[in-house]
């Protein structure tokens, strides 16, 4: 009795454990992890394990590496079987001592155990000497993506903060024309000036209010950009995190580096294409030489009138041998397709020549881009700086009952634009320097 309860309290011990796990929700593989710190390496990393194309690109190399496997199995040994059943209505007949008898049986079945080696075939020495470029051909496909998302992210990232400094800007003017429009409506209420300051200053604060609400639809499109190039499919929203200081001293690059075909992956896969395609001229002319298979095959040969007496007897063969297969003549359909693999070839060394005048132009380009975008960026710092001590003067100016209200505006005007200008200045050498980057193949 007492092993009967102890056998039932374990069991339904047991039957709780399992029915409470049940009730546990499975963790998704598939979820998106959250990014809780959004720098901008953390959105490229992000981006590289959550962005659907390259993890198709991922998926692209296993199976080109499974692909390559399945066709070097030919250099295996092929085992199988064969069965087949043959039911005759009619016997053959065949000429003896003058005249006809019939030869077999009603009913024969053959179960053949085969095997096969190749000794030699074209395609599947291809395969073989071959495997390392293809697979390298596919890497460097999975590379360019990389490239590319980290070059597209990263300019969505500076997007918005660019956005977002332009939000802040309109921020620090809708503060500073709130205290205007208050102090030119003081100054109207004891008679100083006439109404037509605490218009302006009016008109001026609508429209950076009016500014600003653009900019906040605006920002939120550039969010769900680098979201989506991201991967990023939570519905929490993403915080960017930055160091401006430490943005404005990665805006100098080595302008003197000349241009190394080498390190771009367009031209690494170029010369990986290029030694395949002297695999395939070779792959060509390897037609003229025979296809060599050795086989061995043991039967098990049955035959008998009565279908139900067919399985009680055989009669077994076996052989071995060898396989050669050589066409003699195809209508010069080899040596054309030799003729074609070597224009190919030549071909793609006039791909390779015009990638370089390609590479020479994308760098000469992108570097006159950055040399300007740089310089901009000197200057509108400059006027920037210059922008806040000017408006804080004629502040001053202009409380003290100096300056007209008029000029006031114009200082604050040209603050809010000195300040918007270097915002954008900064972001666009950071992209440019991006261009610069990736026509030296510096991006990794």
């Amino acid at each position: 009795m007492k092993k009967a309860f102890r056998f039932l309290f374990i069991s339904t011990g047991l039957s709780v454990l399992v029915l409470f796990a049940g009730a546990q929700k499975a963790p998704d593989p598939k979820s998106p992890d959250t990014l809780s710190i959004a720098t901008l390496d953390a959105c490229v990393q992000y981006a590289l394990k959550h962005y659907p194309l390259y993890q198709q690109a991922l998926l692209d190399e296993q199976i080109t590496e499974r692909q390559i496997k399945g066709r070097l199995a030919d250099w295996y040994p092929q085992l199988g079987v064969d069965a087949n059943y043959n039911n005759f209505f009619q016997l053959q007949q065949i000429a003896f001592n003058g005249g006809y008898v019939q030869s077999g049986t009603y009913n024969q079945s053959l179960v053949t155990l085969g095997l096969s080696q190749t000794l030699f075939n074209r395609d599947v020495l291809l395969a073989a000497r071959t495997k390392k470029d293809v697979m390298t051909n596919i890497r460097q496909t999975t590379e360019t993506d990389k490239i590319d998302i980290t070059v597209n992210v990263s300019k969505a990232f500076y997007d918005v903060l660019l956005t977002e400094k332009q939000i802040e800007v309109l921020n620090d003017d809708i503060v500073r024309l709130e205290r205007n429009l208050k102090d030119s409506y003081n100054q109207y209420r004891g008679g100083l000036v006439d109404k037509t300051d605490y218009k302006r200053a009016t008109i001026s604060l609508n429209n950076s209010r009016a500014e600003k609400k653009t900019n906040e639809e605006a920002l939120k499109a550039r969010y769900a950009t680098l979201k989506q190039l991201m991967g990023y499919m939570r519905p929490d929203s993403l915080r960017l995190v930055y160091d401006s200081t430490q943005m404005e001293s990665e805006v100098f690059i080595d302008t003197t580096m000349g241009v190394d075909y080498t390190k771009r992956i367009e031209y690494q896969q170029l010369m990986t294409q290029k030694r395949l395609q002297i695999a395939e001229v070779k792959y060509n002319k390897w037609a003229y030489f025979p296809t060599v298979t050795a086989n061995a095959a043991y039967n098990l040969d049955y035959m008998h009138n009565e279908f139900s007496k067919l399985y009680e007897n055989n009669i077994p063969y076996s052989y071995a041998g060898v396989t050669v297969s050589l066409p003699i003549f195809q209508g010069t359909k080899r040596t054309q397709n030799i003729r074609i693999a070597e224009l190919q070839l030549t071909r793609l060394d006039w791909d390779i020549s015009n990638l370089q005048n390609t590479i020479n132009t994308q760098y000469v380009q992108a570097l006159a881009t950055y040399k300007s975008d740089l310089n901009n960026y000197y200057v509108l710092r400059e006027n920037r700086d210059l922008a806040r001590e000017v408006y804080n003067t004629i502040k001053l100016q202009y409380n003290s009952g100096v300056k007209a209200y008029l000029e006031l505006i114009t200082a604050e005007t040209d603050l809010r634009t000195a300040e918007t200008n270097y915002s954008n200045a900064l972001y666009e050498v950071l992209s440019s320097k991006l261009d610069v980057e990736k026509a030296l193949g510096l991006i990794k």
